[in-house]
Order: C-alpha cells, then structure tokens, then sequence
C-alpha cells in the first residue's frame, strides 16, 4: 500500500497538468464572397488556420476589439470583413453604448464570431454554396448558413447587462428596438436570435444560435468573461448610469400608501357624524318643544297657546313699553328710504315722458357699446387666468419652443371583417391578426390616407396643400408631412404592402412577417365588437367646431325657455275681475315693458364692459339673462301686485298713491338688488376667468336693472294705471272699452291662498317642528356628501349627445395605451458646457443618481403613482451618443470643416472628436457648443439613428452666434388619462416632480427652475385651487350679503344673521343635489353656485324685511304676516316664472345644458322657493328677531287706512 501511494498521486497530478482536449486554433471562414442582399456579402469559407492582419487594420482592432490584438494579430478576418463588423454594429453602438459594459459584451459576441483565431470551437457551418470570383475567377464557397455555440451563461449574462438600458429619444427601452418585440418579452436567446436572423434586415445569413454551457456535439461554446453593468469598465470608465443598470440603483422606490379612509364603526366618517349631529338636534329640539307644551299646560289656560307668544314667554315682555337706543336708528333709516322712494315714485309718475326720454337715452348710450363687443372662445381665455401658473408656463414654452402643433387624428375599426390568424413559415406559433390589419382593410386605409394628403384649401386666392402647413420635423432637407400610421411601415405604397417572398408552395415572408417585426401593438389590435365600421376621429379645431355647434342647435331651446317665461309674467301680471274688463284689466303691454327692461340692463352691462375692453363669453351670454330675469321680474311682480291690492287713500291722486306704493316696496327691492350687486362685485375679486367676468356683467346688469325699474318701470306703471282707469285696452289703448267703475282694489286668488290657507296651516303648531326636523335632516345628508362631490368637467359632456368626438373620446380611452405628452422645461442659464451642469440633468454614465433624468426615470418607474407613463428622451444623453468618436455620426470635412452626414461616403470626412481616452470623455466646453448645432441639424438614417434634427430640434434654444445653450426641455408621456380627476391627478404629480428636480438642482448650485408643461393644464389648473375658490367666492357673497343686509334693515343684525343662514342652508343643499344628480363642481358649476346665492337672495330678503316691520305680537303672526304679503309675489315672480322656462332645457341637445343648466337651474329654483316660502318663515317664528319698536310705530302710521295695516297690525 505504501508503494501504490506515490504512484497514484503522481497519476493524479499528471491529469491535472494535460488537459482533457486541445482545440487548435482553426478558422471556418477568412474574407467576403458573393453578395447575399442588397451590400451585404456572405463570407468565404475556409478551414486553416487564422492568418496575420495586415496594419491597416490595427486601428479596427484596436476599436472594435481590443482583446484580440495580442501577438502578431493573426485572426479569422481581414480588414474588409472588420470594417463590414464596425458598420454593422454602428445601430448597437448608438443604443448601447451609453452603458459601456453592456457594449462590451456585445462586442465580445460579434468580435468572436467576426475573427476569434479559434472559430472552429463554437462556429459550425451547415449549408455553403460555390461561387466564382468576378475578378479573381477563383472558386470560393459561400457560408449561407452556420451554427454559433454561445455559452448560456454568457448569454444571460449579457441581456442582464443590458436589459436596462434606456434609448432617450424613443422613451423606451433600448432592447425594445434591438429585439423585434416588446421589451418587457425579450430574453437572452429571442434578443440574440432576432440580431442572427437574416429577416431582420441587417443580417447577411442565418445564424442559428446554440446555448449550452456544456461541450455539445463536439463543439465548445463561446463562453467568455462579462462585465456587469454595476463593474467599472476600467479606471476611466466607471459603471453604468442607474437608468441604464438597476443594481446600480440600489432598492426601488416606492410611492406613498394612499390615504386610508375615515371611516368610524367601518362607516363612512361624515355619515356617522352628521347622522349623531342630527340625532342630538332632534332630540334636543322635540324635547325643548315638549318641555315647553308642559310648561304651558301647567301654568296657561290652552297647550295650543304659540310657543313664542307674549302669553308663553315672558321673554316677549320686552316687545312691548319704550324702544331701544338702537331701534330709532333704523326707524329713521328706514323712514328715510321710504320718503325718498315715495317722492321718486311720485316724480316718476308725474313726469313719465321725461323719466322714459332719460331712461331711453340711457339705454341707448350704454348699449352703443356692444360695437366694440368682443366674444372670447378661446378655451384658453375661457378657463385660465393670464396670471396663473400654467398660462404663464405655456407662454414661456411657446415662446421658447413654438406652439404646440396642431393634431388631427383618425382611430379605424373594422368590424365587418374578421380576425384571421397568420401561421408563420417554417415554424412559430400562429398569430392572430385583428380586423384592421387585413391586407384588403389595409389598402382602403391607404387610399384614405392618400385622399387626405391630397386635400386643398383656397386662402388669399392661393391654393393651399396639406404640405404648406403641415409639420414637417425633417425640413428642409425632407418636406414630408409627419403622418404617424401603421402604412409608414411600407412607405405608404400599395405595391410594397402586397409585396411577398416566397415559391409555388409555402409564402416566406409577407405584410404580416414585416408588421411582426415593426409593430408592437398586435394585441392591441386582436378584436372589435363594433357592429358597423365606423371612424373615430377629431382634429384641433373639432371641440371648438362642436361647441360653436352645440349652441347654435340649442338656440331653439333658450329661446323657447325664454318665450314660455315671457308669456307667463304677460299674462300673470294683470288681474282679470270680469270677462267684460279682460282687454282693460290684463297688462300684456307691461308685462313686455318689463321684460324689455330686463334685456335692457343686460345689453347695458355689456355695452359699458365692452366700452371697457372687457370680453364676453358663452357663460355670460347664456346664464346673466336667466340671473336678471329671476331678479327683475320678481321685483316687478312684487310692485304690481302690491298696487292691485292697495286702495287709494281720499284725497290721494294715483301719483301719489303710486309714490306711496313704491315707499313700501322699494326698500325691499333695494335691499336684494344692492346685496346681489355687492355680492357679485365682490365675487369679480375670482381669479377664475369664467367666474370674474360673470360676476362683472351680472352685478352690473342687476344695479341697472334695479335703477330702471325704479324710473322708467314705475313711469310706465302711471301710464298703465291712467289707461286702465280711463277704461282703454291694453295694447291697443286707443281703444277705449265699456265704462265701468275704473279699477279697484283686488287680490288675487294666490295671494288669498297664501293669507287664508298656506301661512296658518305652515305656522301651526304641529306644522312647524316637522318642518324644521325635515329641512335640518336634508341639510345635515348634504354636509355629509359635500367632500364627496366629483371636481372637475368630463370634456365629452362639453359635446352634443350626437358628436363625433364623444366617439373619439370613447375610443381613445378604450385603446390607447399612452397619454398626453408633458414636457419638463429647464429654463435658461443652467451651464451645459460644465461637467457639473450636465450631470444635473444627463441620465448615462457619469451623471447625478438624482438628475432630472433620472428622477423622470424613477417616477416612470411607478407610473400608477406618478402618472409618468416612460422614461423621458433626453437630448443630453443623445448627443453625447452622437459625438462619441466609436461612432460614424459627428464627421466633419477635413477640408472645410463642415458636417457631414453618416450617409455621405466620403473619404475627406473624419471624425468629430479623436479616437483616444481624452476624445471618448463627453466635450465640454467650446467642444460641446462646437458639435451640438451638428447634432441638432442631423437628420436620422440607417447609419445613425441618433441623429437630432427630427427628435430634439425645438427641444433646445441655441443663444446667438453658438454660445451657449438657453431653455430646454425633456419630453415623456402621461399614463392613459381618462376622467377628469386623472387629469387633475397627473398635473398634480408632475409638478410634485418638478419642483423636487428644482430643489435638487438647486441644491448643486443651480439657480434655476425646472417646471412640467402639458397642453392640458392650462385647462385642468383651476380644478387644483377650485375646492379653495368656491369657499371663498361663496363666502365673500355671503359675507356682502351679510353687511348689506345689515345697513338697509336698519341694523337689524338678528335678520340678517338669519337670512344668511338660510341662503348658506340653500348653497349647502346645492351641494347635496349635485352629489344626488351627478354633478361635478367645475368653473360652470361655480358660475352657477355663485348665481344661486344671487337668486337665493331673492327667495328670503322680501320674506325677512316684511317680518321686521311687521308690528303683530308674536313672532308667528309675524311670521304669518310676512309671508302672507310677500309669499305670493316671491311664488309668482320667481318660482312659476323660472319653472316653466326651466322645464324647455331638459330638451336641450347639449349635455352641459341638461346637466349644468337645468338640473343646478332647476335645483336652485326648487331649493330657494322651499327654503324660503317654507323654511325662513318657520325659523323666524321661532327664533326671529323682536319687533322694533320705533320702526314699528312709524310702519303703523304709514300704513293706516291702507289694506298693509291689516297685515301688520
């Protein structure tokens, strides 16, 4: 055993010395032979071993493959096949080499094939042909086809290297162009097969890849050493950037959770309150009430006793014995107001033909404005402020970069043809085709797409082309339109679309081979359910084309809305007493006179507006005549019928009668309309455009409206009230009809409803709590679901029901993949030429881990979150792609220094910069200012696909004479952005990224601002700040409401509190609907909002004014009193009024007038009405303020012997 020892051990080091096998180095081909397509070239075959290479072509070697250049440099290629080897890679180069390991191992992949001195290990030919030398006459063997054995450990270690790397320009993945498929499905072995196959346009022959770690059929695969793209290539060059190699970023960011849901008992929050707050408040109510009712049975004679009455309450003792030092001062204010109101109305009515005259004259003068009239339909105008954020941005974007181009776009289904599914040949699973890929549907798209190019315009009698105006990115060395469609991919040729390559039995390769390898959006395409073919499609001008149309076909409907409230207040206004006084008693004539008034101060307000240079919009013109309608008829009503009931005093002639009339009403008319004016002045202070401009003209036109009703309405009352006394027609007042007794006092049947029937039945009792219990019910749902509320305007509900664009909008939503383009802007002085400048921006190797770059490849990287739906094309990253001397993009002439392009063959054109350390390091300096306008002109070709002109040449201003670099900017995509509150969400999030990229920026020592423009946000913005603006264009109405109404009321501050109250209950209740009926809050809503209070005004200022000088002695007579005299002008004037018109819009083809028009319309008319004829009154029955004494007092002696002195006393 000892003997057998040594020896054994020296057998085992004698196997570990002798390899298992030597492979001598041997060839399998050596030079180029005959052509296999096009300039491409099969190589010879030849099987000896590598042969020395010749100086000429060191320098290759050098650059393409540095590790084989050892030795005597004897290789399996010469130098034609080395220099085939660097125009072949020169696509890869570009892509690729901004991750330096990554290019490395590709290298290694393509040098080993292309001249390992040990071909014959891995490389195995399978088919050859012969061929004779043209020149030569020598016979020589073309390799057609061959096998390479490439280790898989090598294979996979090269896609890891590079599967992260990113093509700025493209916002996608660089394999995503270099595999023929998606990135997301390329792997080692479809990347390396698609780059061997012949059909991808670049290879000369099949190569079929074999991956195998192990030796395999005698064979040894290619299984060099790889760099990581985390490994320093050398001392120079460090690592792959983080947006090209993900180990270099360490762990990915994640997004903040989203904001857990207030929820209590798993409840929603706000309902549980709200319905708690609500239980407390009935209980709290019921038994206040209850404890009262046993107070009054214990100690009173009845428990029906009011429960505010003096005999109740000892409170109400005070009602009664001297006034308060206060109430004389609003006594006075108030006689003061109603001796002036009264000597006016008298004037008026004396001198009618004077007041009109004026009034005319006024009118006249004001109206001459609308000559100067501007209507803005402009969207930009129409929703952004000149100030804010965006508008500001977009200016300085379109300054900087030009306007952004206009877009007309065509979505094609084709639902009448069937999918059909493709077998590819020889092998390969069958694909399905969709509709719209059909070669037949193809060339009918084709043919439309020709017809559209084709189209001519006629403008200043010249004929204009589609060419003329079209964008064309190329220009001027190429002038072609940029029409981006899937025929592009055949150059928009039919014969090249039916083109096939095949033999009598199998078809190789065809439309479907070529779609497969260019386009990546077949399963996009896969099916549609579309019963007929239709078209989807919009261009720039569509939606303002659609709204102009919008409102044409809805002119019936207003004016049918405006027809029907015509009629109504003609007919309402007259009081028949006898068929035989019909023609003398109706006020048709007024009635038109009124309503006349009404358009009056609405062409006034936009006369004076238009004087000033103030535009008008379609908001104005469609919603201030419904406002001044509301306001102005219900003021009408309220002296009309205030004079039919009134009995003329002996000794009183009708001027003073009239006088008298107007004293008693017009305090009240001048209370609403100057609140409504103050309000609407003040809610002009909106820097929303559609809500400053409404709240001009409307406060405007209401203080007009006020003023002409006072002069030339009361004058033209006189006039009716002499011709119905002198029993002359109305209308034709010629005419005189039956003598008669003239009129006389007389109420009408709804004002006896509302004094007989409706005010004792509402201030009952039993009545009152349910009222209260109902109306604080509805308001508590509505503070409930008021954060509920959608924000924001779905843009098809801006269209007609029947437009195409609701088809495109449709389509766009269903099968688009990516969103709105956002450009984020780096404004000017930020130095380029610096290293440290470029790496606060640059993504490849060498720049910032927190570049601008970079973080827009981080957010892409949580698109969900960040809506960044790619990583962003960078023109700092290309260009630096570009003038890297490996590459044959930045040449210029030797001779005259000037560019040359990749695709100029001539000899006198070198390269840009040197092929040495210092030249491979990006240029700095008056280098980069040298080469970038090259790269800016460069057009891409085959040779270089880095060119600039087409992707960047209006993403860069060059300052003058080549200096420097001004603004630029980096564009990336939105994610698909549906509703509105994804629009809001994106412009959000991308201003969030922006101002952390100024941050960081700054933080480097730049002093500039980086800011996101999307071609939609100057639309969205308002949505960002609208929550904030309604608070406080509602809150400055209440408040001018609030002080108004204070000072006309004669500091009745209880009254006011409690009419403000009540139109805050109103707004809140608005809220309420809008969540009920699906309506957004939006600048339109906002608009109406805003108009709601106005009108809201309306409904309670009469009702509350009336209880405050009412003199009875409880709070419910009162209360009865008031809404007794007021309640059936308020119902009359504005309620049937506003109704009937109402009523027309829900027959309005425009979605925005059905949603935003009638129902908020109708919603503000129904909640203003109940609160005020059924709310206001029950609340201040119970808790309204007590009667001035000295305002009553003199009330008492104004109103003796009048019909009023039985209301209030």
């Amino acid at each position: 055993m000892s003997a057998r020892g040594p020896a054994l051990g020296l057998l085992l080091l004698l196997l570990l010395l002798c390899p298992a096998q030597v492979f001598p180095q041997s060839c399998v081909w050596y030079g180029e032979c005959g052509i296999a397509s096009g300039d491409k070239r099969y190589n010879c075959e030849y099987s000896g071993p590598p042969k020395p290479l010749s100086k000429d072509g060191y320098d290759l070697v050098q650059e393409l493959c540095p590790g084989l250049l050892f030795g005597n440099v004897s290789l399996c290629c010469d130098v034609q096949q080395l220099r085939t080897l660097k125009d072949s890679l020169q696509l890869p180069l570009q892509f690729l080499s901004r991750c330096p390991s990554c290019f490395y191992n590709l290298m290694n992949l393509f040098c080993e094939l292309t001249c390992s001195p040990r071909q014959s290990q891995f490389l195995n030919v399978t088919e050859t042909e012969e061929y004779v030398d043209p020149v030569t006459h020598e016979n020589k063997t073309n390799v057609k086809e061959l096998q390479y054995y490439v280790g898989e450990s090598f294979a996979n270690a090269m896609y890891n290297a590079c599967r992260d790397v990113e093509a700025p320009s493209s916002n996608d993945k660089a394999l995503g162009l270099l595999c023929g498929k998606e990135a997301a499905a390329c792997n080692a072995t479809n990347w390396i097969e698609y780059m061997f196959n012949k059909d991808n346009g670049q290879a000369p022959f099949t190569i079929t890849p074999v991956f195998s770690d192990l030796p395999a059929h005698g064979m040894e695969p290619m299984n060099n050493a790889t760099k990581g793209c985390a490994e320093p290539m050398d001392e120079v060059t460090g690592p792959c950037s983080c947006q090209d190699c993900s180990a270099v970023c360490g762990p990915r960011p994640q997004p903040p959770p989203p904001p857990v849901p207030w929820r209590i008992w798993g409840l929603d929050a706000m309902f549980v309150i709200m319905w708690a707050t609500y239980m407390a408040f009935l209980l709290m109510f019921f038994g206040a009430i209850f404890a009262v009712w046993c107070y009054r049975k214990r100690y009173f004679v009845s428990e029906y006793t009011p429960i505010d009455s003096s005999i109740a309450f000892p409170i109400n003792v005070s009602d009664t014995g001297e006034a308060s030092c206060c109430e004389p001062l609003g006594a006075a204010f108030e006689g003061c107001l109603r001796r002036l109101f009264t000597r006016w109305g008298s004037f008026c009515v004396r001198n009618p033909g004077c007041v009109i005259f004026s009034s005319l004259a006024f009118i006249a003068a004001c109206s001459s404005g609308l000559a100067f009239v501007r209507v803005t339909t402009s969207p930009v105008d129409l929703w952004s402020a000149p100030s804010s954020q965006a508008r500001l941005e977009k200016e300085y974007f379109d300054t900087h970069f030009g306007p952004f181009f206009r877009t007309e776009q065509l979505i094609i289904q084709a639902p009448h043809t069937d999918v059909h599914t493709y077998e590819p040949y020889p092998s390969g699973s069958d694909v399905p085709f969709g509709p719209p890929l059909d070669r037949g549907i193809l060339h009918q798209v084709l043919d439309l797409q020709t017809a559209i190019e084709h189209i001519t315009a006629s403008y200043n009698n010249e004929t204009v082309t589609l060419q003329d105006i079209c964008l064309a990115p190329l220009s001027p060395y190429n002038k072609n339109c940029t029409i981006l469609s899937v025929l592009n991919y055949f150059q928009n040729s039919h014969s090249m679309l039916d083109h096939e390559i095949g033999d009598d039995f199998y078809t190789y390769a065809d439309y479907h081979t070529h779609l497969l390898y260019c386009v990546r959006f077949i399963n996009f395409v896969k099916n549609y359910k579309n019963p007929n073919l239709t078209i989807s499609f919009v261009a720039e001008r569509s939606i303002e084309d659609e709204l102009n149309r919008e409102s044409n076909s809805d002119i019936v409907t207003v004016v049918t809305s405006y027809a029907v409230m015509f009629l109504y207040i003609s007919l309402a206004l007259g009081h028949i007493r006898s068929c035989s006084r019909l023609l003398v008693d109706s006020k048709v004539s007024l009635g038109i006179a009124g309503i006349l008034i009404v358009l009056s101060s609405v062409a006034c307000s936009l006369g004076i507006f238009s004087y000033a240079g103030v535009p008008l919009t379609l908001i104005v013109i469609e919603v201030i005549p419904f406002l001044v309608l509301a306001v102005g008829v219900d003021n009408i009503f309220i002296l009309v019928q205030t004079y039919q009931r009134d009995e003329r005093l002996e000794g009183e002639t009708l001027d003073q009668q009239l006088g008298r009339v107007l004293g008693d009403v017009a305090p009240s008319m001048f209370l609403s309309s100057f609140s409504e004016t103050v309000a609407f002045f003040l809610g002009a202070l909106s820097v929303m455009p559609a809500v400053h401009t409404f709240s001009l003209f409307a406060g405007m036109a209401v203080l007009i409206d006020f003023l002409l009703q006072v002069t030339c309405f009361v004058s033209l009352l006189g006039l009716d009230a002499k011709r119905q006394e002198n029993n002359r027609l109305d209308i034709l007042c010629c005419v005189r009809g039956e003598d008669d007794a003239g009129p006389q006092a007389s109420e009408s049947c709804l004002f006896r409803f509302f004094r007989d029937a409706y005010s004792p039945l509402l201030l009952t009792a039993w009545m009152r709590p349910i009222v209260m219990a109902v109306f604080v019910g509805i308001l508590s749902f509505s503070i409930a679901v008021l954060n509920k509320v959608e924000i924001g305007l779905d843009q098809s509900l801006s269209m007609p029901e029947d437009s195409y664009v609701t088809d495109y909008f449709r389509s766009l939503s269903q099968f688009l993949h990516a969103g709105p383009p956002v450009y984020f802007v780096v404004e000017e002085g930020l130095d380029y030429r610096s290293l440290r400048g470029q790496n606060l921006v640059c993504g490849g190797m060498g720049c910032n881990n927190d570049s601008l770059v970079q973080q827009l490849f981080d957010a892409a990287e949580l698109d969900a979150y960040t809506r960044i739906g790619f990583a962003p094309s960078s023109w700092i990253d290309d260009y630096f792609d570009w003038v890297k001397p490996q590459s044959s993009c930045c040449r210029v002439h030797s001779g005259s220094g000037r560019f040359c392009n990749a695709s100029v063959a001539d000899p006198g054109c070198i390269r840009c910069r040197p092929l040495t350390p210092e030249g491979k390091q990006r240029p700095q300096g008056e280098d980069f200012m040298k080469f970038l306008p090259m790269f800016l002109s460069d057009n891409p070709n085959p040779k270089c696909g880095k060119g600039g002109h087409a992707a960047y040449g209006s993403a860069v201003n060059i300052l003058g004479n080549d200096t420097g670099v001004g603004a630029t900017y980096f564009m990336t995509y939105h994610t698909v952005l549906q509703t509105s509150a994804d629009f809001i969400d994106a412009m959000r999030k991308a201003r969030l990224i922006a101002a952390n990229i100024t941050q960081t920026m700054r933080q480097g020592g730049s002093n500039h601002r980086v800011f996101p423009y999307s071609v939609f946000y100057v639309f969205y913005e308002q949505y960002l700040t609208i929550v904030e603006d309604t608070v406080f264009n509602l809150c400055v109405s209440l408040g001018a409401i609030f002080l108004v109404t204070v000072v006309l009321l004669g500091c009745e501050l209880w009254s006011a509190v409690l009419m403000c109250v009540t139109i805050a209950m109103i707004l809140v209740n608005m809220f309420g609907v809008m969540w009920l009926w699906g309506i957004s809050l939006n600048a339109v809503s906002l608009v109406n909002l805003v108009m709601s209070c106005g009108i809201s005004v309306e409904f309670c200022a009469h009702i509350t004014r009336a209880f405050t000088v009412s003199a009875r002695g409880s709070r419910v007579a009162r209360a009865e009193a008031a809404l007794s005299h007021m309640g059936s002008s308020v119902f009359s004037g504005i309620t049937l009024t506003k109704f009937g018109g109402i009523v027309v819009l829900a027959f309005a083809k425009s979605q925005i007038f059905q949603i935003f028009y009638f129902r908020m319309y109708l919603a503000m008319v129904f909640l203003g009405a109940t609160h005020g004829l059924i709310f206001l009154p029950v609340l201040l029955s119970y808790i309204g303020p007590s009667v001035n004494k000295a305002k009553s007092l003199a009330t008492q002696q104004h109103c003796r012997g009048t019909e009023r002195e039985q209301l209030h006393f």
